[in-house]
């Protein structure tokens, strides 16, 4: 057992970024233990039924659930990667609610009135919902880059800013007055479904899953394989380094929460690009962006690691509505949820103080090594 756990260490220590992962999934592993240990104390009887619910109930349901899953996925998938990006870039935006929020009233005004753009109607939508988003998400890039102003404090505010600036907008321009609630769009606005339809018959699933991968793709590519991409993220690490190296700091700042911004209103025109789902003038924010942060954590902030851990999220999210037939609340995977964001700091945990015990470890090996030799 002894060797068998060296090993691990040292095949640790040839890849770190291999401690993150398996962070990531002893995150995983914890959070599922404990919220097993909250259904056994709510309810004993049904507990161990439960949680075998929530592992493999969405598989049960055949095509129709994994197209659920899909759908339920697309729009977290894109605020973990607004988010993982401005990660990526050295800044913790935080304000990717708003930006969705903001992105979403576009995105249905657009829907709403724009009718005569035709089969190109849902497109325009999804790309002014981004422009949409890139300027609310430009707004604390400018106030860091020209003010010093932390990005954390100004999104915050903007998150506030953009909700009831949505409640505003509605009400003055796609209001449904006997519902209280933003008028349906046009067909021609809903996210086309291209055969999906057929492959997973029943499910809710458009393609909207696609154009997040598209997007996924593109971040990859950006801050792993161009330039530009490494700019942002040297401006991130060291600003200062960055500036004497002739970068232009200030600017890459700005296009950084800029893009961060893009890519979550993306998400919140994808999340309302459907039929059947409206804007509410409730003054409560929306939690997209808030389930984002958790994603870009589990997800270590790389692009394809968000793409994983946004289908998970909606894999439990399903989950949690087939725990229905149980006394048990959807909630439950909220607990859950919870739970992992926290144990997701053990990544912080592992990569400091487990890299330290495997380079003591080393070091000891050489000295017996050392040892051995001289006698």
């Amino acid at each position: 057992m002894k060797n068998t756990w060296n090993k691990v260490l040292n095949a640790a220590a040839k890849r770190p970024n291999s401690i993150q992962v398996l962070s990531s999934i002893a995150a995983i592993i914890f959070g599922l233990l404990f919220g097993l240990i909250v259904m056994l104390i709510v309810n004993p009887a049904d507990a161990f039924p439960g949680f075998f619910t929530i592992l493999t109930g969405p598989l049960q349901a055949g095509m129709r659930s994994f197209g659920n899953m899909f759908y339920r996925a697309t729009p977290i998938i894109l605020t973990g990667l607004s988010v993982a990006f401005a990660f990526r870039t050295g800044l913790f935006n935080i304000g990717a609610t708003g930006q969705f929020t903001i992105a979403a009233y576009v995105a249905v005004y657009i829907g709403v009135h724009w009718g005569f753009l035709g089969p190109f109607h849902w497109l325009v939508a999804i790309l002014f919902a981004m422009v949409a988003g890139g300027i609310w998400g430009a707004i604390p890039g400018i106030l860091k880059a020209y003010r010093n102003v932390h990005e954390v404090v100004s999104s915050i505010m903007l998150n506030y800013v953009a909700m009831y600036l949505m409640i505003l907008m509605v009400k003055r321009t796609v209001f449904y007055t006997e519902h209280g609630r933003s008028l349906s769009i046009q067909g021609s606005a809903e996210l086309p479904k291209w055969g999906l339809q057929y492959i997973f018959p029943g499910s809710s699933i458009n393609i909207g899953i696609f154009l997040a991968v598209i997007i996924v793709a593109i971040a990859h590519v950006i801050l792993n394989k161009t330039v530009f991409g490494y700019e942002l993220q040297s401006v991130g690490f060291n600003k200062d380094a960055a500036k004497y190296a002739g970068m232009n700091e200030k600017r890459n700042i700005i296009l950084s929460m800029a893009i961060s911004g893009a890519i979550a209103g993306a998400g919140g025109a994808i999340y309302f690009l459907v039929g059947g789902r409206y804007l509410h003038i409730n003054a409560v924010l929306m939690n997209e962006g808030f389930t984002g942060i958790a994603v870009a954590l589990l997800g270590l902030s790389a692009p394809i690691g968000v793409l994983l851990a946004g289908i998970f999220y909606g894999f439990l999210e399903l989950g949690g509505l087939f725990l229905q037939g149980y006394d048990f609340t959807p909630e439950i995977i909220d607990i859950i949820i919870a739970v992992i964001i926290y144990f997701s700091a053990l990544s912080l945990f592992m990569k400091r103080y487990v890299a330290q015990y495997i380079k003591r470890k080393t070091n000891q090996d050489v000295d017996v090594a050392e040892g051995a030799d001289l006698t």
